[in-house]
């Protein structure tokens, strides 16, 4: 053994330049050389002694499954999860070990210029261990970079939702308050005759700059950066400008649909937030949309959604535009005014009521969703109606029953308070209160 050892040192003196320092088979052999010398005289060593010395760490891991013998038989054991193999010889550089050398080749170059480099014995350094245990513990290690949460996609690090920044500048136009957002970022392949599958990574990006503006687009490259910078710039050169209702909505309910992907939207009032999908989502805060209700039904391809959702958006009427359609005025009637109406726009030349058919569509969310109308199930009654004590509650209430909200409908419907006999007698309309005015003089 001492014999095919030192034959092993003499042929990696052979090798140095400088054959000043030389092994005596006498000394130990660690400290002088190389680790490669220092891995195969343990394997010497080890190999003498137990089971783990004969075998190289492939043949090692082969048989390490955690499989029952009952499940190799039938054949369960026949590959080891990657997982569970570890690299044990990771860190194990040739050349650096615990002895401070220089070898020429290895841990040097050969040629320093015009002078060959010798192999030399450098100074002790305490710290040189501690050094060499970090390095190893660092390498075969990758770290994703901490993320603010305000920055994190849909689902953690992942790229989808996340912001890439504004387009990049066209000679003088630039893109300022722009942003940009990823929807879609997957692994594509394209089968060539000569090159065979080819890889590549396509990313569907969408850009606004919340006031109205925004466009979507689609990358293709062989790497993550130049696929996103492609479709970035694409999307900032599709830009398209979007109707938004007191900066805050869609103008009226609408009904899109791409393929077999359809979307309902709904318009709301402030305050009520974006109840939609996760890209559409994404969509109206890059547009500028802060209130909305999206349905989504059928195919939920995330491409098919975008388009989808985007031409809704183009296709939608402002408000003067449908009045000058039906030449009527367009009249709002919200809770928050009591049911009082208020004109939102009024066309250039206004028909009569005559001219208006019996047939014709004068609900706004049923001519805004071309005649048709979205169902909704009916809600079931409250446990509390089937009581008696309900009934009784409603018996004492049926004096009361609704005066306030009849009257408030007559006065926004009529102006007045009425009933259909009052045509016919006119002289029971209730008295009007005079104006201030006309009492003071009084």
């Amino acid at each position: 053994m001492a014999t095919h050892i030192l034959n092993i040192t003499k042929s990696l003196q052979k090798l140095t330049i400088n054959s000043r320092y030389k092994i005596k088979s006498t000394e130990c052999v660690k400290p002088c050389v190389p680790q490669a010398c220092e891995v195969i005289f343990n394997n010497v060593i080890r190999s003498s002694a137990n089971f783990f010395g004969k075998l190289p760490a492939n043949a090692l891991w082969k048989g390490i499954t955690s499989v029952s013998n009952a499940g190799r038989k039938r054949g369960r054991a026949k590959t080891v999860s990657k997982k569970n193999i570890k690299d044990l010889n990771r860190g194990q550089i040739i050349g650096v070990g615990k002895a401070n050398i220089v070898w020429p080749g290895l841990s040097a170059p050969i040629i320093r210029g015009k002078e060959l480099v010798e192999q030399q014995k450098l100074p002790e350094d305490p710290d040189r261990e501690k050094k060499l245990v970090q390095l190893r513990d660092t390498m075969g290690t990758f770290k994703f970079a901490k993320l603010n949460p305000m920055d994190r996609g849909w689902t953690g690090a992942k790229m989808p939702g996340r912001s890439i920044g504004p387009p990049d500048p066209i000679g003088e136009d630039k893109f300022d308050g722009f942003d940009t957002r990823v929807l879609e970022l997957k692994t594509v392949f394209n089968m060539k005759g000569n090159f065979g599958r080819k890889r590549r990574l396509s990313v569907f990006v969408v850009t606004g700059n919340s006031n109205g503006l925004a466009g979507f687009a689609t990358g293709k490259g062989l790497e993550s950066k130049i696929a996103l910078r492609k479709a970035k710039n694409r999307a900032g050169q599709k830009l398209m400008h979007i109707k938004i209702f007191r900066n805050h909505t869609v103008y009226h309910d609408f009904f899109t649909r791409f393929g077999s992907t359809k979307i309902y939207v709904s318009q709301r009032p402030p305050g009520h937030g974006l109840i939609c999908h996760r890209a559409i989502k994404t969509i109206c805060n890059v547009v500028g949309i802060k209130d909305l209700y999206a349905k989504v039904e059928g195919s939920t391809n995330l491409q098919h959604v975008v388009k989808a959702f985007f031409l809704g958006l183009l296709k939608q009427k402002t408000h003067q535009e449908i009045a000058e359609e039906k030449q009527l005025h367009l009249v709002e009637l919200a809770k928050e005014t009591s049911d009082f109406p208020t004109v939102l726009a009024s066309p250039s030349k206004c028909r009569e009521p005559k001219d208006v058919s019996n047939d014709e569509i004068l609900n706004f969310t049923q001519y805004a969703l071309n005649g048709k109308v979205v169902y909704r199930k009916r809600r079931e009654a409250p446990f509390f109606t089937k009581l008696k004590s309900w009934e009784m509650y409603l018996k004492k209430q049926e004096k009361l029953r609704g005066q306030q909200q009849v009257r408030i409908n007559m006065l926004a419907e009529y102006g007045e308070l009425r009933s259909f006999l009052t045509e016919k007698y006119p002289e029971c309309r209730p008295a009007k209160k005079p104006p201030k005015e006309s009492q003071e003089e009084s």
